[in-house]
């Protein structure tokens, strides 16, 4: 893990076109700034967790079903 220390105002830069920016820093809570391409997803960790966690039991209940069940699905979202 890279450690680095910033202060209000100054930024971190990740490749070419994701910047952080410390906004503020009050007590023990930092505001950063993120400015990346919309291509890029950024999440809190324990949103990206949930994420992870529903689409891995999204994939486990699409699994048990059969190719007709898949397409019957699939016919009434239609």
């Amino acid at each position: 893990m890279l450690v680095l220390s910033r202060k209000v105002g100054e930024k971190i830069m990740i490749g070419d076109s994701i910047q952080i920016k410390v906004v503020s820093i009050e007590g023990d809570q930092i505001k950063l700034g993120i400015e990346a391409p919309q291509s890029v997803s950024i999440y809190r960790e324990e949103v990206y967790e949930t994420l992870q966690q529903e689409n891995k039991l999204a994939g486990q209940r699409v699994s048990g079903l059969n190719l007709e069940q898949i397409r019957k699905l699939s016919l009434n979202k239609e």
